[in-house]
């Protein structure tokens, strides 16, 4: 204990940092503050709340709420996230971009102008989706295509207001700041979560309750195991002499070739993806009993052929992201003109063909650990949790939160060990997942 009162101590002692974390928390608030401004021309009290499940569970989650509350900040940050991944992908399937990404910090502010540009078109057709089929006639209160028409541009001004306080977080305060906007939004839900859990069990429950925070707690451990574990790679590097005697290089270092290199990726893409089995035979449910029985089963995230299909599409969604996300011909090159090498291992393409047996070993169990993570909640809901705390079990919600923690702590631990304060650590470093691979 007083070694965090200790380390909270040395970290309001950075001047910088805490002007860093004052200012995070500022925007924060502007941020909340946004959620419950509802949009003009809506009645507040008519609009239905959205459910724990399925997409629009899974964005109203991330908006902390705002997008069932018809807020001016509805959409959040998820258009920029959209438009950010798109991007990505073009940068491996198209060679314009790609050249945009090698051509340095000018490539970086083409690709970011390009990413907010696209961001705008991205918001406009959700926005005005969102707007028709999510928010019911009686709440709206003017013109309905006039609501739409502004209420577009106003959900497009909040997206970019959003955006803009997620680029003031990473450049002003702690953290990557978009991740940090949709880790707040999910934070944000957790202690009515925790109390609605509590309620529904009373005072004869209170064990059972303690037991349900107490699994919690290694179901948060171990996802931020799977989050921290890496294979390092062992590399030695020549050395090699500069004018008559210095010399450079000759130690060995790692590449950390991460167990979960695909992140949270692989369970939104998924989970993107759920909401199609249920759609197509609720189509043909009146026909076929079949078809009445898949909706069902696929309307229900609690369900076993839910969860199996879910695992089933995050298996294949790690494989296919950790592909387009590390080259190992790419890290082989680098390593070669670097004058490192595999000790054990020639340079070129055996040294690629051995760092991509490494990953596919490595992505399998890693995927099989994502995917347990993913239908946790539905475990946990089927032995009596709420669904709001079940969510907190695991899932998207879960790995995020791990994930912006860890960083946040890796960005303030570097802060103390420049300033020769002990880190947040007794042993080891904070590892976030940020790190990229590197020599």
């Amino acid at each position: 204990m007083n070694k965090l009162i200790t380390t909270f101590k040395h970290i309001f002692a950075i001047e910088e940092l805490r002007g860093r974390i004052f200012n995070t928390l500022l925007f924060i608030t502007f941020f909340r503050l946004g959620s419950y401004i509802v949009l003009p021309g809506v009645d507040a009290t008519k609009l239905t709340q959205a459910g724990d499940g399925g997409l629009f569970g899974l964005l109203n989650m991330f908006s902390g709420g705002a997008l069932s509350n018809a807020s001016v900040f509805a959409l959040g940050i998820m258009p920029y996230i959209s438009a950010s991944i798109a991007i990505q992908l073009l940068t491996i399937a198209l060679p314009y971009f790609q050249k945009m990404q090698k051509d340095g910090e000018s490539g970086r502010k083409k690709l970011n102008q390009i990413t907010r540009i696209l961001t705008i078109f991205v918001t406009a057709a959700q926005g005005f989706t969102y707007l028709q089929v999510t928010i019911p006639a009686e709440a709206i209160l003017v013109d309905p295509w006039f609501f739409r028409l502004y209420g577009v541009a106003i959900l497009i001004g909040g997206t970019m207001f959003c955006m803009w306080l997620g680029e003031k977080i990473t450049d002003k305060g702690i953290g990557n700041g978009i991740s940090m906007l949709i880790m707040i939004g999910i934070v944000s839900r957790f202690p009515a979560s925790i109390l609605q859990e509590a309620g529904s069990r009373g005072m004869a429950g209170a064990l059972l309750f303690i037991i349900e925070v107490i699994a919690l707690f290694f179901v948060v451990m171990g996802a931020v195991m799977v989050t921290q574990a890496v294979r390092r790679i062992p590399v030695q590097y020549a050395k090699q002499v500069v004018g008559s005697k210095m010399s450079v290089g000759g130690e060995r270092q790692y590449i950390p070739l991460k167990l979960n290199a695909s992140g949270v990726m692989p369970i939104i893409f998924a989970q993107a993806l759920m909401f199609i089995p249920g759609l197509v035979a609720q189509s043909f449910a009146e026909k076929s009993e079949f078809a009445q029985s898949v909706a069902q089963a696929f309307g229900d995230f609690t369900t076993w052929q839910y969860n199996a299909l879910f695992a089933l599409l995050i298996v294949v969604f790690t494989f296919f992201y950790t592909a387009i996300s590390i080259n190992p011909t790419q890290i082989s090159d680098d390593m070669k003109r670097g004058g490192g090498f595999v000790p054990g291992v020639k340079p070129g393409e055996e040294t690629s063909n051995f760092i991509a047996s490494i990953l596919d070993r490595i992505t399998l169990p890693g995927a099989l650990m994502l995917s347990i993570i993913a239908i946790l909640p539905a475990i946990a809901n089927l032995f009596g949790v709420t669904r709001g705390f079940a969510s907190f079990f695991g899932g998207t919600s879960l790995l995020i939160l791990v994930g912006v923690v860890l960083d946040t702590l890796q960005q303030i631990e570097s802060y103390l060990l420049m300033r020769k304060y002990e880190g947040l650590m007794q042993s080891g470093r904070v590892k976030g997942r940020s790190e990229m691979i590197s020599r």
